[in-house]
């Protein structure tokens, strides 16, 4: 019999940022939104590891991933590659006039714990930007939620975003904020 589950194990999700876009075939986009504005443009997607953000501005563009180790993913252009763990903080200062600066933790919780603040999760995320529920393996336990909030600037994008992996009883989180 095969096990599976709707979300990998917490342990295995890396952080990633890239200087380019990054082929949409590698992903199983499970909800999506895109940004406008005159100087920049963002598309923000939902998949089973966390999430993909693609912000583009004169004509380069910046790619955010939260994958698995094993998702194959391209070596070309890569900035960083981080095993979330704890928290961290980076800054990247591109040469076309971005700046970009992320923080990114994970937190490992008490069950209990876990289950009030999933529950409180569920409700913000009614107002997020874009969200997620996914099908949980256990009818007894929460469903994996991803939310994506969103602050939109003329020059700059800020964005937060949850991911519950119910299983480890863990909540990734990611702050990004884009400057042009």
């Amino acid at each position: 019999m095969v096990v599976s589950f709707a979300r990998p194990d917490v342990s295995d999700v890396v952080f990633h940022l890239y200087g380019r876009s990054l082929h949409p075939e590698l992903f199983e986009v499970f909800a999506e939104s895109q940004i406008d504005q005159d100087d920049y443009s963002a598309v923000i997607q939902i998949y089973k590891a966390g999430h993909v953000v693609s912000y583009r501005t004169k004509g380069q563009t910046i790619s955010e991933v939260t994958a698995t180790r094993v998702q194959p993913l391209p070596q070309r252009k890569r900035i960083l590659e981080k095993r979330l763990c704890s928290s961290r903080d980076e800054f990247v200062d591109f040469d076309f006039g971005v700046g970009y600066h992320v923080s990114y933790q994970l937190e490992q919780l008490d069950p209990e714990v876990f289950l009030n603040f999933h529950e409180e999760l569920l409700v913000d995320s009614g107002q997020a930007h874009v969200a997620h529920r996914f099908l949980g393996e256990n009818r007894l336990a929460p469903s994996p939620l991803s939310f994506i909030q969103t602050d939109v600037w003329p020059h700059s994008l800020l964005i937060h975003a949850f991911h519950t992996f119910p299983e480890n009883c863990a909540v990734v989180k990611t702050q990004s904020l884009f400057e042009i």
